[in-house]
């Protein structure tokens, strides 16, 4: 009784229980979960999850999760499925986790079958994100309305691509973006056994339509275990507008081999990535991600009570993602130098003769960054009319790297433009268009007042420390 503890008063009970009746009278409604009900056992609540990919992550997710739900793996990648199901036979899958205890399961099918979407109550995307696109084509007739679809990580525009694909289906559809992958993890055998190396502690997550937030973190979060803790973003512009590897990786890239700083020539070693950062580099990193901020703030201008607080520059975003585990964070170039889950990785390169090295310039730090988050930031930039001297020199460069015609006169209109995640590939050409295939609403005719601003942190802890295969 409350009255065990002296508690007389509804004011006092109020306080003992930490009930804010101003804060609550203030607060907007919020809509009831859309959570199944309660059921005696999980057998009388089926659920199905597809795992996409048959990559290290979606090894590992499939093992975890086929350990007590409905799982099947699908693989639309060349025959993939059939070598992976052929791998396995009639044995488990043993999967190794980071505290050092095995989960024994098996997947109940692993198939190139798009149309088992029909079974599922969510979709988990563990693949390359320039895939996304034919996994989402291919889903889209057999979807049932509500159907979770997680992309880990979702990269840029991942909801503008999937709205596109989708088209008018996805209105009854979920999408669910993170930031990253939640684990670090390597098979050990491949189709037979997988370890995961580290764990993250939280893993930043939007979801579209944000309504819908509560049902997709119940099913992800159930999927996932304790951790990470998903953390909710409050939209995908947000998620996309972070992406790091939209400006590390070709802007490094860029730093090192434009014709500025290269003459073509094989080179005696190959180059360290991030610690071999040096001025010229740093400074194409800060003139993109300014300008990602540039796009951040004329979003927030346009689009009155718009939070894309998780949109931070790349500074910012080594703070929030490896702090205490940097020596020196006094600049951009001084926290990629001194981040130690960076410590000795090498620019891509391929063997040259008498033992020198040349740059792989269609390696993934620009095949897929460029296209699937570079290109994003430049096509919305576009049609907020944001100035990009420094992405229009780094794209015009990694597209002919990369052999495609994105970039034309300073206008995305290049041919190549459709393999991209910029908006224009998917016919948005103005703010009103992005806007509705975002399903972004503003929340008023005036913006938010400003309160006097603290500092947005989030923290990541690895409990293993960083792999090499989940850095930025």
């Amino acid at each position: 009784a409350p009255q065990a503890t002296g508690i007389a008063t509804l004011d006092d009970f109020l306080k003992a229980s930490k009930i804010d009746k101003a804060a609550l009278a203030s607060a907007p409604p919020k809509p009831p979960p859309a959570v199944p009900p309660p059921a005696e056992t999980e057998e009388k609540n089926p659920f199905c999850v597809l795992v996409c990919g048959g990559g290290n992550a979606a090894q590992v997710a499939t093992a975890m999760f086929a350990a007590r739900f409905q799982t099947i793996a699908v693989s639309f990648f060349a025959d993939e499925a059939a070598r992976w199901k052929a791998a396995l036979g009639d044995d488990d899958y043993e999967l190794t986790l980071d505290t050092d205890k095995i989960v024994k399961s098996k997947p109940d099918d692993i198939t190139n079958d798009p149309s088992v979407a029909a079974k599922a109550d969510a979709i988990v995307l563990a693949v390359p994100s320039f895939a996304h696109g034919e996994y989402f084509e291919k889903f889209a007739p057999y979807m049932k309305p509500n159907t979770v679809v997680a992309c880990m990580p979702a990269r840029s525009g991942g909801d503008i691509l999937f709205a596109s694909k989708l088209g008018d289906k996805a209105k009854d559809m979920v999408f669910m973006g993170f930031e990253t992958l939640p684990w670090a993890c390597r098979f050990t055998e491949w189709g037979k056994k997988a370890k995961i190396l580290g764990t993250k502690g939280s893993i930043l997550a939007a979801v579209t339509p944000p309504a819908k937030y509560p049902l997709a973190f119940a099913l992800l979060q159930g999927l996932l275990g304790v951790f990470p803790n998903i953390v909710e973003s409050p939209n995908n512009l947000g998620v996309s507008l972070r992406n790091p590897g939209a400006v590390i990786h070709p802007g490094v890239m860029y730093g090192r081999w434009c014709p500025e700083k290269w003459d073509g020539n094989p080179v005696d070693e190959k180059p360290l990535f991030y610690q071999g950062v040096e001025e010229f580099s740093e400074s194409v990193l800060l003139g993109l991600t300014g300008e990602v901020q540039a796009i951040k703030k004329k979003m927030e201008e346009l689009v009155p009570g718009l939070d894309l607080r998780d949109a931070c520059d790349l500074k910012q975003w080594y703070m929030d993602c490896y702090a205490g585990q940097m020596t020196d964070t006094s600049s951009l170039r001084a926290c990629m130098n001194t981040n130690p889950g960076y410590r000795g990785l090498t620019h891509p390169c391929k063997d040259a003769d008498d033992g020198k090295f040349m740059p792989d310039l269609k390696y993934r730090y620009l095949a897929e960054d460029v296209p699937t988050g570079m290109c994003f930031n430049k096509g919305l930039g576009e049609i907020l009319g944001v100035p990009m001297p420094m992405t229009d020199k780094v794209l015009a460069w990694a597209q002919d790297c990369i052999g495609l015609k994105i970039l034309e006169n300073g206008k995305m209109c290049g041919p190549d433009v459709v393999k991209t995640r910029a908006p224009q590939a998917t016919g948005i050409s103005t703010l009103a268009d992005f806007m509705t295939a975002a399903r972004i609403e503003a929340s008023g005719s005036v913006p938010k007042p400003l309160a006097v601003e603290s500092p947005n942190f989030k923290v990541v802890f690895l409990r293993h420390g960083e792999s090499v295969w989940n850095v930025a």
